[in-house]
């Protein structure tokens, strides 16, 4: 099936997909703040750039969209009819991304989560 979008569209639309403050951090944090936590977000100083960094706790949190990172079983990931082989590459690379960045740890010994 041909995309219903015109190319500028789609690139506007593709272009509005956030990489950080997406919907399930957002609850999160709301959560953790909620609760008396505090916390830094995307700290760049930390390898893999988490989502959540509690200093106090020596902890790290990654927040995985399951589009993104192609959670298998999960309801909300489905391989991609259009492009196939493009997405499959980058969808793949990001996973093996996310798993390095997870077995990186940090210079300060932070626990992931």
């Amino acid at each position: 099936m041909a995309d219903v979008h015109t190319p500028d569209i789609r690139s506007y639309n593709m272009s509005r997909i956030r990489s950080k403050g997406t919907k399930p951090e957002e609850v999160v944090r709301k959560f953790l703040f909620s609760q008396g936590y505090r916390y830094r977000k995307n700290d760049i100083r930390l390898p893999g750039k988490p989502d959540l960094v509690m200093s106090k706790y020596k902890t790290v949190i990654f927040i995985n969209g399951c589009f993104w990172h192609g959670h298998e079983g999960c309801k909300y990931f489905v391989w991609p009819k259009n492009n196939a082989e493009f997405w499959r590459e980058k969808i793949t690379a990001s996973r093996v991304f996310s798993s390095v960045a997870r077995r990186a740890g940090t210079p300060t010994a932070c626990r992931s989560s």
